[in-house]
């Protein structure tokens, strides 16, 4: 059976994405910070769950660990762990800089550091949360925005680093989704993209034939 690890997996886009794998017949592993969140998303999805934090490196390396010892491989990594912090670059915190950075950035490098060799092995798909943040100028999530474009960059070199392996990344760069992080927009529910509408991109890469690979997609 296919298996696939969702960092961030206990909400939002992250659970939506495992929500479909399930459907499309994967063993899953959730991997969120708050075990009761977590224990609770796992349970509804018939997944198994792991209390680890990306900031962590050592949580890192056990998430993939853990999964691999369990499901004997890794054929879907989806690095959906992210948090943003709204402010200014002259009033940021440094405790909030270096979170968002550890987060959004040195987690999901470490999590595909570990990953990758499972992955080399499937030919499988790297799923990398970005943001249509990371692709233009956003004034009130400057730290945030950064990271996603490192993202976005990572994917990129991801793409060129494995390709002769038959690994494939993909930077999904949604707007406004429909999930407590966006919930400072002031957008209304039917304004905003579905989480559901990032786990159909994911639902299409896992249909294409092997050459084929998406290193970007915009979701307005």
């Amino acid at each position: 059976m296919r298996s696939a690890l969702i960092t961030g997996g206990s909400s939002g886009i992250g659970l939506a994405i495992a929500a479909m794998l399930r459907d499309e017949g994967f063993e899953l592993t959730l991997a969120s910070r708050t075990s009761e969140r977590v224990e609770a998303a796992a349970a509804e999805l018939g997944a198994t769950a792991i209390a680890a934090d990306v900031s962590k490196a050592e949580d890192c390396e056990r998430v993939v660990r853990e999964h691999v010892e369990r499901a004997g491989g890794l054929d879907v990594l989806v690095n959906s762990a992210g948090v943003g912090i709204a402010g200014r670059v002259e009033d940021a915190q440094l405790k909030h800089i270096d979170r968002q950075l550890a987060i959004n950035l040195r987690g999901l490098v470490l999590v595909s550091q570990a990953a990758i060799p499972h992955v080399r092995e499937t030919k499988g798909w790297i799923v990398n949360l970005a943001s249509i943040a990371g692709t233009q100028p956003v004034p009130i999530l400057p730290i945030y925005a950064a990271t996603k474009a490192a993202v976005i960059s990572l994917t990129h070199s991801l793409n060129a680093d494995l390709d002769e392996d038959g690994v494939r990344a993909i930077a999904i760069c949604p707007g406004f989704v429909d999930t407590p992080m966006a919930e400072y927009s002031g957008l209304s529910t039917e304004e905003m993209i579905r989480p559901e509408d990032c786990a159909e991109v994911v639902r299409m890469c896992l249909r294409l034939s092997p050459r084929a690979r998406v290193p970007q997609v915009v979701i307005e």
